[in-house]
């Protein structure tokens, strides 16, 4: 059933609370680049109240991570990208200065112990809140013929 709410004129206005599934786990303290974070493993440590949605996941090879930059508190709606140095919008560059502070990535699940994950390839530093982890699966997520 839909929520009438989200087909309201007025749903700009409505304020969307979440909470954190978990956190990140790993060496990177502070939000600086480095491509070596890519290679990296990291740990997700989930709530204990959400491990039984942990059922099967190991069903597949790659998740698609959503956390939230909490460390991020300003955005600008266009700044130089850093993959090619060009001015553009915020919705076009994967920016962690972003108005809802969003953050999607797609690891490698290396495995489960419990209530840990074990992911290669999370860009998101220590501490980070984890929103959401979904499965990535060619069938949907992948555009290509």
């Amino acid at each position: 059933m839909m929520n009438e709410n989200i087909l309201d004129k007025n749903s700009l206005d409505l304020k969307i609370e979440m909470f954190p599934i978990g956190y990140v786990e790993n060496d990177y303290l502070e939000p600086v680049y480095d491509e070596n974070i890519y290679r990296k493993i990291s740990k997700l440590i989930l709530n204990e109240e959400f491990v039984e949605g942990l059922q099967r996941i190991e069903d597949f090879e790659k998740l698609q991570i959503l956390f939230y930059f909490s460390k991020s508190e300003d955005y600008e709606l266009v700044r130089r990208r850093r993959i090619d140095g060009e001015l553009s919008g915020v919705f076009a560059s994967r920016t962690p200065h972003r108005p809802n502070g969003i953050g999607l990535t797609l690891v490698d699940l290396l495995k489960v112990e419990g209530n840990v994950l074990y992911v290669k390839g999370l860009d998101a530093i220590n501490g980070t809140p984890v929103i959401d982890i979904k499965p990535y699966t060619e069938r949907f997520d992948n555009d290509s013929d």
